[in-house]
């Protein structure tokens, strides 16, 4: 997908990250959830997602559905780092934990920040070292209050080298 981004980027000449943004804002699953991208920084390191409260994404009690909240929280940080990182890395995300705290009322948004420290770590990784970590997002109403506390469990693993081998010489 990455090399797909950055291929499509170098022909319309826009940035990766708005390429991103407008895609991800009609894929399915995002879209039929309200879930929007407002911001995505040209770096990848910043990236602010709302969803205001609709008849389909509502529970049966008139708040957002769980379900939607979570779904709103889901790709980011991998997105984030596999974009940051570059085509040398494998992330996945292997896990998730949700919080709720309060109704979700009114439009919900969920800020994802990528800090300096975290990326300079996972770039000093060697081929054989793997990183399993933790990163904590807070799903916020209008007022601030949080709705959500979502914590992502992301797999970070630097690829190997791969060695050039000389082609093999025909025997004609």
């Amino acid at each position: 997908m990455a090399k797909v981004l950055h291929k499509l980027s170098s022909k319309l000449n826009f940035p990766p990250s708005t390429i991103l943004k407008t895609a991800i804002n009609y894929w399915p699953p995002l879209l039929g959830a309200g879930v929007r991208v407002v911001k995505l920084s040209k770096d990848f390191r910043y990236a602010k997602i709302a969803m205001p409260l609709r008849w389909y994404n509502r529970n049966y009690v008139g708040t957002h559905f769980g379900g939607s909240l979570y779904s709103m929280t889901d790709p980011w940080f991998m997105l984030q780092l596999l974009n940051v990182l570059g085509k040398d890395y494998i992330v996945w995300d292997k896990g998730a934990n949700i919080d709720y705290k309060s109704p979700g009322k009114g439009c919900v948004t969920a800020e994802f920040v990528l800090k300096d420290d975290l990326i300079q770590s996972l770039r000093e990784l060697n081929p054989e070292e793997k990183r399993v970590f933790d990163l904590p997002v807070e799903v916020k109403d209008k007022g601030g209050n949080v709705v959500a506390e979502v914590t992502k469990k992301l797999y970070v693993k630097r690829k190997a080298q791969q060695q050039q081998q000389p082609m093999p010489r025909s025997k004609l």
